[in-house]
């Protein structure tokens, strides 16, 4: 259901995830096809889209809540040609089976192909895997990841920047909330 409208917005679906029981949280990553810097709009958008397809088909029966929202830097890593684009950043992984009684990894990414997704690791030998036979996967936040999505123009103005405008941001004295005024004690 998600797939045909996020393309329709130029966008495609990165990971979809529900979690709890009591009250589910539908989650939903989007991005835009081709790998340019997805915002609040765009996610906005499909998820106005989204909404009445999902009340219509009522593919959670009980209640639940809808988030939708970007990758992020330290993306995970979900679909075929997702490492390619990562190739020489640390990724770690987990296999649905365990590969010597081992399940997690962490290496750099080496690269991508009909083979799969290769991995070096840190004793220099290389790890490759398909795509569906992990169970999780993510890029590792790194000064070099953030140097270049900052180059690339991908990552939202943060605060000390010269472009950071349209958020006020308020320093304050310390940490602590005061909440007696509030319940009358």
């Amino acid at each position: 259901m998600a797939e045909p409208i996020a393309a329709e917005l130029g966008l495609g679906v990165v990971r979809i995830r529900v979690m709890g029981s009591r009250h589910p949280l539908l989650q939903i990553m989007i991005e835009k096809i081709g790998g340019m810097g997805t915002d609040v709009e765009d996610c906005a958008s499909f998820s106005r889209m989204l909404s009445p397809v999902l009340e219509a088909e009522a593919p959670i029966s009980d209640a639940y809540r809808l988030e939708v929202s970007t990758p992020g830097i330290d993306r995970p890593l979900t679909r075929p040609g997702d490492f390619g684009r990562w190739i020489g950043h640390l990724a770690k992984l987990e296999l649905a089976i365990p590969l010597e009684g081992r399940r997690r990894f962490q290496g750099k990414i080496a690269r991508e192909d009909e083979n799969g997704v290769a991995i070096e690791l840190d004793d220099e030998s290389e790890l490759v895997v398909q795509v569906h036979e992990l169970t999780k996967a993510s890029l590792i936040l790194t000064d070099e990841l953030i140097d270049m999505v900052q180059a690339a123009g991908d990552m939202p103005p943060q605060p000390g920047d010269e472009n950071f405008v349209g958020l006020e941001t308020d320093e304050a004295e310390d940490d602590t909330i005061d909440n007696t005024e509030e319940s009358g004690a």
